[in-house]
C-alpha cells in the first residue's frame, strides 16, 4: 500500500512552497529459493518476509525574488521500519526427516545414520531515520558570469542517518547468530557547477563536489567503529554543436564511494574489518543526432571506466558451522570496463513510435584475490565482474491515437553473466516480451498489461554453496529466477 499527497502554496509571486507526504507499506512474504531450483513451489514451513513501512515528508521552497539568483531549499525526513527474515533450510521438518544424516556419539564420532534434523531461521529487524537537506543557489539570466556566457550553481548538502538493528537466528532450536547494533552517520557536502558558452558552438561544463563523512557504530558483541573521511568528485565536459541535428561531447568524471567496515567477522577474517573508499574515473565520448527531418533520433556513447580500490561483496560459508555465512565487503585493487550504449527513437507515423537500445560491455578485474572458506587463495584477476553482461538490448513500439487509445509491445534481454564474485556460476542468455493495451482520458486511464508473456524461466541471481546436510553440505548451484508471467489491470485517476 502506497499513499502520496502533494500540496502547493504560492506565497506571493516569487515564492513557491511544495509539500509532499508519503506512506508506504510493503510486504513481500515469500521464499525465492528452493532446494531443487523449481522456481515456483517452496517446501518451507516458515515463509520468509521482506517488509518495509515508511513515513516520509519533503518540503521544497523555491524563491525567485533575487535579481541575480534563484534559491531552492529541500527539507526531508523519512522514518522506516524494515524486516528481513527467511527460512534458511528452505524446507520443513517432515521433508528433512525423510533424509539420512550422520549420527554422532558424545565424542562427536560418527556411529551411523539417522533422520536429518535441519531447522534454521534468520530474522533481522531495523529502524532507520534519515534527515537529508539540500540548499542550492542558481544563476538567473541577469546573474550570469563572464560577459553573460556562464550559468552557475552552488549548494550545500547535509544528511543525518540513525539506524538500530536487531538480528536473531536459531539453528535446530538453539540460538545461533544474535546481535544488536546502533549506527549513525553524518554527511556534509559542498557542490558547484559552471556551464559556459565558449562561442563557435562550443560549450564547457565543470562541476565539483567535496564531502565529509563521519560515522559511529557499536554492537553488543563489542565491535565499535568511528570512521571519518573526506571525499571529492567532479566532472569536466566539452560539447560541440556541429549542426541543428548533431552534437558531440567528451566528458571526464571522477566519482567516489565511501569506505566502511564489516561486523561480526570470524577471527580468520580479522584483517577485513575495514575497507577503503572506492574511486571511479569515467571517460565518455558521445554523439547526439537527429535524422530524417527529426523523425529519427539517436544517442551514441563510448565509455571507459577505471575503478580503483573497487568495493567487492564476498560470501564465505563456515566449514565448521555450515548453516552460517559471512558476507563482507573488501577492496579489489582495480578493475577496467569499456563499451558503448546506443539509443534509437523513430517516429514512424503520427501515432506510432518505435524505439530500441543496445549496450555492449567488457568489464573485468585487473587484480583481485581472496580466500575461500578453507583459506585457499582464489584469483579473479582478468575475470568478468559479477552482473556485467557483455550485451543488453531492448526493442519496442508504442501506438497512441488522438482518441485516447494506446498500445505498447516491447522485448528486452541480456547475455549471460556471473552471478557473484564468490563463485563461477553464470546465468544464461534470456529475452522476455511485454505488452500493454489501454485508454487514456483527461483525468483517468485504464490499461490491461502483461509481462514476460512467454513465461520465460530466467535466472537473475545465483549462489553456489552447500545447504543439504544429507549430502554432507556439498556445494550446489542455487538460482533465483525472474518474475514469471504476470497479467494485470491498472486504473489511474487524477483528482
Amino acid at each position: 500500500l502506497t499513499a502520496r499527497g502533494k500540496f502547493r502554496w504560492l506565497v506571493g509571486a516569487e515564492t513557491t512552497v511544495d509539500l509532499t507526504l508519503l506512506h508506504a507499506d510493503f510486504n513481500n512474504g515469500y521464499d525465492a529459493w528452493t532446494l531443487d531450483n523449481n522456481g515456483e513451489t517452496s517446501l518451507t514451513d516458515q515463509p520468509g518476509e521482506d517488509s518495509q513501512k515508511t513515513q516520509a515528508a519533503s518540503l521544497k521552497v523555491t524563491v525567485e525574488q533575487a535579481e541575480t539568483y534563484d534559491l531552492v531549499a529541500l527539507f526531508n525526513l523519512a522514518d522506516s521500519d524494515t524486516r528481513h527474515a527467511y527460512d534458511g533450510d528452505w524446507a520443513n521438518p517432515e521433508f528433512w526427516a525423510t533424509k539420512e544424516c550422520p549420527a554422532y556419539d558424545e565424542n562427536w564420532e560418527v556411529t551411523g545414520t539417522e533422520p536429518c534434523q535441519y531447522d534454521y531461521w534468520w530474522d533481522k529487524k531495523a529502524q532507520r531515520t534519515s534527515w537529508p537537506q539540500d540548499l542550492r543557489f542558481s544563476s538567473t539570466e541577469q546573474g550570469r558570469l563572464l560577459n553573460d556566457s556562464t550559468d552557475w550553481l552552488f549548494g550545500l548538502y547535509g544528511l543525518r542517518l540513525e539506524e538500530s538493528n536487531d538480528l536473531s537466528s536459531a539453528y535446530n532450536g538453539y540460538p545461533d547468530e544474535v546481535l544488536k547494533s546502533d549506527y549513525a552517520a553524518t554527511n556534509i557536502a559542498l557542490f558547484g557547477q559552471l556551464d559556459s558558452q565558449l562561442g563557435h558552438d562550443w560549450s564547457l561544463s565543470a562541476g565539483l563536489r567535496v564531502e565529509r563523512r563521519t560515522a559511529d557504530y557499536s554492537d553488543d558483541a563489542g565491535d565499535t567503529f568511528t570512521p571519518s573521511e573526506n571525499m571529492w568528485g567532479g566532472h569536466v565536459a566539452l560539447a560541440k554543436t556541429f549542426s541543428n541535428h548533431q552534437q558531440g561531447y567528451v566528458k571526464v568524471a571522477r566519482g567516489y564511494k565511501a569506505g566502511g567496515f564489516n561486523t561480526a567477522l570470524p577471527s580468520e577474517l580479522s584483517d577485513k574489518k575495514q575497507y577503503s573508499q572506492e574511486i571511479l574515473y569515467n571517460y565518455e565520448l558521445g554523439l547526439k543526432s537527429q535524422w530524417m527531418d527529426k523523425k529519427l533520433s539517436s544517442n551514441l556513447a563510448l565509455f571507459y571506466m577505471d575503478r580503483r580500490d573497487q568495493q567487492v561483496t564476498t560470501s564465505v560459508q563456515s566449514p565448521d558451522d555450515p548453516q552460517r555465512f559471512t558476507i563482507y565487503l573488501d577492496n579489489a585493487s582495480s578493475s577496467t570496463s569499456y563499451g558503448l550504449e546506443l539509443d534509437l527513437n523513430y517516429l514512424a507515423t503520427k501515432a506510432l513510435t518505435v524505439y530500441g537500445s543496445l549496450g555492449l560491455l567488457e568489464a573485468s578485474y585487473d587484480n583481485y584475490q581472496y580466500q575461500d572458506k578453507y583459506g585457499s587463495p582464489i584469483d579473479l584477476s582478468g575475470r568478468d565482474l559479477a552482473h556485467a553482461p557483455h550485451a543488453t538490448f531492448s526493442l519496442g513500439a508504442t501506438w497512441l491515437t488522438d482518441t485516447g487509445w494506446f498500445a505498447n509491445v516491447s522485448t528486452s534481454g541480456k547475455s549471460g553473466f556471473y552471478y557473484s564474485d564468490s563463485h563461477d556460476s553464470r546465468s544464461s542468455f534470456y529475452q522476455i516480451f511485454n505488452a500493454k493495451l489501454g485508454y487514456q482520458a483527461q483525468q483517468w486511464s485504464l490499461s490491461l498489461w502483461g509481462r514476460n508473456l512467454t513465461d520465460k524461466n530466467y535466472g537473475v541471481r545465483g549462489f553456489y554453496f552447500g545447504n543439504r546436510p544429507d549430502l554432507d553440505w556439498t556445494a550446489e548451484q542455487y538460482t533465483r529466477f525472474g518474475d514469471p508471467r504476470q497479467l494485470g489491470l491498472t486504473l489511474t485517476v487524477d483528482l
